[in-house]
């Protein structure tokens, strides 16, 4: 145990030793890996501060059901009883609107009293309001709903707003897209990165590795150091990447508090929660020891 312990220690310093023999390769290398993590901690910040707004924004869509004018009251009544018992998984709530409370409702805008003030009497007919529930194929359900609704006896026109929904749904989807496309970018160039540098390293320390397996060094032996070099490389980066990220914050958020003002809101930007930075500081590390170990196994075949 102890001479395991002691080989892990001496390979640690040993990466230490090449990280600090190159300092202004090092240094141009952890800035790469540094400024590139620092892009989806940032767009992680905004999705965090996002989240309650978005919980105050209803995405649900309303079908509103038209009655024929023939129609009483009564009868949108019936029709909102019948949706509502037979469409509970669906439906979240149901309201009718007489076509007086419409009337009235127009009448109370300005923009409409004088144009309403002409008419002989209410061309306006009952309606049936109906939010539904969130569901994961929400668009699917509002054209199925609708279709089915519209041939309803005494319901005369469907109004929706599945187009809308549509919309939401193919920018959720492009967001979730460009979302995975920026992660697998920032895997791309931490691996290129770590790659490289320790591909540099394993050639300028060439001889040095020969040597070693002369004595009878073992592979793990002459590859570990790599391996620490890598994941040091991949630790220190997320670190600066963070630190970067906080400061960059301090001027968004000066701003932000100035646009979520004119609105009456608060909203501000923060880094994700601890345990997430260390979740993401680790799975730095493995994917830049791993790509150290690929490098110095096709690097140093000599």
């Amino acid at each position: 145990m102890r001479r395991w312990i002691r080989h892990h220690r001496y390979a640690l310093a040993i990466a230490f030793r090449r990280l600090l023999s190159n300092p202004f390769s090092s240094l141009a290398n952890l800035l790469v890996i540094a400024l590139t993590l620092t892009l989806p901690i940032i767009g992680t910040a905004f999705l965090v501060a996002a989240q309650p707004v978005v919980k105050q924004v209803s995405i649900t869509p309303e079908i509103t059901l038209f009655i024929d004018l023939s129609h009483d009251q009564e009868k949108a009544q019936s029709i909102a009883t019948r949706i509502r018992n037979e469409h509970e998984a669906d439906v979240a709530n149901v309201r009718v609107i007489p076509r007086d409370q419409a009337m009235n409702n127009l009448k109370g805008n300005p923009a409409w009293s004088d144009a309403l003030a002409v008419l002989p009497d209410n061309p306006l007919p009952h309606a049936v309001v109906i939010t539904l529930k969130e569901t994961e194929d929400l668009p699917e359900r509002v054209a199925a709903l609708t279709n089915l609704w519209k041939n309803l006896d005494g319901v005369g026109t469907v109004q929706h707003d599945a187009a809308w929904v549509q919309r939401l749904a193919a920018i959720l989807a492009f967001l979730r897209v460009g979302l995975g496309l920026m992660a697998a970018g920032v895997v791309l160039v931490v691996l290129a990165t770590v790659f490289n540098t320790v591909r540099m390293q394993a050639l300028s320390q060439r001889e040095e590795i020969a040597v070693a397996r002369l004595v009878g060094a073992t592979e793990s032996f002459v590859r570990r150091p790599f391996l620490y070099l890598g994941a040091l490389t991949g630790v220190i980066a997320s670190v600066a990447a963070i630190i970067f990220a906080k400061l960059a914050l301090v001027p968004m958020n000066e701003n932000l508090a100035t646009l979520a003002g004119t609105y009456n809101a608060q909203l501000a930007l923060s880094l994700p929660n601890t345990h997430h930075l260390l979740l993401a500081i680790f799975t730095v590390a493995v994917l830049a020891a791993l790509s150290a170990r690929w490098s110095v196994t096709r690097n140093t075949r000599f």
